[in-house]
C-alpha cells in the first residue's frame, strides 16, 4: 500500500523549503542498515527521488551498504535540516529500482562521477590514492569519445516506508512529532507523539 498523499505532500513541501533555503547538501540523509552480525551501520547518502512508493538513492551494490541490504533488505533514513528546525525519519523495506530508472539517473550524473562508478571498488581497501587515480585514467581511456554506460554493479534502491515521522523543533524542547505508520492490514495510522 502506498504512502498517504498528505505525507508525501508534506515531505515534498519540507524538501522544497530546504532547497529554497539554499542549504548545502539539502538532499543528504543518513542511511542506517544492519550488518549480518546484527550491528547497525550508518552513512550519508543523497536522496534522488520521492513519491508515494518510497524514497530513492543510488550506490554501488557491492559497497558495504549494498552488501548489508542484500543480506537484510530493511533500512532507516534520517533527514535533518538544522536551520529549519525540521527532521524526517523513514523506516521500511528496501527494493531495487528498475534498470531503466537506474540508467536514466546514471545518464544525468557528471562524467567523472560516471567514471568513478566504474573505477572505484567502493568500501574495499585501497592500496593507495595513486592506484585509484590510475583506475580512473584507465576507465577514461576505455570510454574516450563515447558515453559511459551504467556499471551492472551500480543501481538504485527504494526505501518503501512502513513508518514516516515528521519532527519540528519547539520551544523548551516541546517538539512537534507526527507519525504515519503502516498497520498489519496494510492501511496507515496517523498520530502525534509526545516530544
Amino acid at each position: 500500500m502506498t504512502l498517504p498523499s498528505e505525507a508525501v505532500d508534506r515531505f515534498c513541501e519540507i524538501f522544497q523549503q530546504a532547497q529554497d533555503a539554499d542549504l548545502p547538501t539539502f538532499d543528504a540523509m543518513t542511511l542506517a542498515t544492519v550488518r549480518p552480525d546484527g550491528r547497525p551501520s550508518a552513512r550519508t547518502v543523497l536522496l534522488k527521488g520521492v513519491d508515494e512508493n518510497g524514497f530513492i538513492f543510488y550506490t554501488n551494490k557491492r559497497s558495504r551498504k549494498g552488501k548489508h541490504l542484500a543480506e537484510n533488505p530493511h533500512a532507516a533514513l534520517c533527514m535533518y535540516w538544522a536551520p529549519l528546525g525540521l527532521q524526517v525519519l523513514v523506516e521500511g523495506a528496501v527494493e531495487h529500482v528498475s534498470d531503466q530508472q537506474a540508467d536514466s539517473y546514471f545518464a544525468t550524473r557528471p562524467r567523472l562521477s560516471q567514471i568513478g562508478a566504474w573505477a572505484s571498488r567502493q568500501s574495499e581497501p585501497l592500496e593507495s590514492l595513486s592506484s585509484l587515480e590510475l583506475q580512473v585514467r584507465q576507465v577514461e581511456e576505455e570510454y574516450a569519445g563515447r558515453e559511459v554506460p551504467r556499471p551492472p554493479h551500480w543501481g538504485g534502491y527504494r526505501v518503501v516506508p512502513t513508518l514516516v515521522e515528521f519532527w519540528a523543533a519547539g520551544d523548551g524542547r516541546l517538539h512537534v512529532r507526527e507519525r504515519y505508520e503502516r498497520d498489519e492490514q496494510g492501511g496507515w495510522s496517523h498520530c502525534y507523539l509526545n516530544p
